[in-house]
């Protein structure tokens, strides 16, 4: 299994997950342009991805769907919900409903040689979901968006080899900075997003041996900066009662607006 990051942040998201012969994006918040950009760099195109999953309707994770999905003929994966919203943002254009293709919580379905689970989060959509991803005998995840966690998100986050987990905001930045009180109440409630400390927590919550490499996603550009996600996860994992160490993983911080570094588990 391999998997990167083309870009992630609040301003546009696309994850690129599969074996080495067969790749699915999970979300298309960034322009077609980008997407090929970030694919070109690990010798991909559009042309090799097989489906596009989508975790919920922001336009930060839709924004390209109908370019993609209308160009490469692409099925579109998500919940009902989800492909509801998303079918109100008329910048996406037209799309052929026959591409969709319903997902359920906690349902497994087979995209080619991968298995995946929707799994429910919190968040202030319709329908949102992240994704397990397994295969080769591997298994990834892809989890940002959500506003806490609880016993049901660790359970289904056992016995992962790479996650790419969010680290949207740190506090501080977040209380003193330019947000409305209204928008800074929303990124800090139960249907926003994990702070930089409640990502470290959740990791220790879900480290095993499996778990070698974490890619930190999805940070604010207001609210956070790399330096302070990786310091804060790493303190949280330290001064945890886990048995791991910080040494234990490869913490990555995925780029907001480039291409991360390729994952291969």
């Amino acid at each position: 299994m391999e998997m990167f990051s083309i870009a992630s942040s609040s301003s546009g998201n696309c994850i690129c997950v599969g074996t080495k012969e067969y790749h699915v994006l999970i979300d298309v918040g960034i322009t077609g342009k980008k997407i090929e950009e970030g694919l070109n760099k690990y010798g991909l195109s559009g042309s090799d991805i097989k489906a596009i999953l989508i975790t919920h309707e922001h336009g930060d994770h839709i924004k390209s769907l109908g370019v993609m999905s209308r160009k490469y003929h692409l099925p579109i994966y998500t919940t009902r919900g989800t492909w509801s919203g998303a079918m109100e943002c008329k910048s996406l254009g037209k799309i052929d409903t026959s591409l969709f293709h319903e997902v359920h919580y906690d349902e497994t379905f087979k995209v080619g040689p991968l298995t995946i689970n929707p799994i429910k989060v919190s968040h202030d959509t319709n329908e949102p979901v992240a994704y397990v991803v397994s295969g080769d005998e591997r298994r990834v995840a892809v989890i940002t968006d959500l506003g806490k966690y609880d016993d049901y998100i660790v359970d289904n986050l056992q016995d992962l080899d790479a996650i790419l987990l969010e680290a949207n905001y740190d506090y501080n930045m977040l209380q003193v900075g330019r947000y409305e009180p209204w928008l800074k109440r929303r990124v800090n409630g139960d249907t926003g997003h994990l702070s930089n400390e409640m990502s470290g927590q959740l990791l220790c919550r879900i480290a095993g041996d499996r778990l070698k490499t974490v890619l930190l996603g999805h940070m604010s550009k207001e609210n956070n900066v790399p330096e302070l996600a990786y310091e804060a996860v790493r303190c949280e994992v330290k001064l945890s009662d886990t048995p791991y160490e910080p040494e234990d993983f490869k913490i990555i911080c995925a780029p907001r607006y480039e291409a991360s570094e390729k994952v291969v588990v």
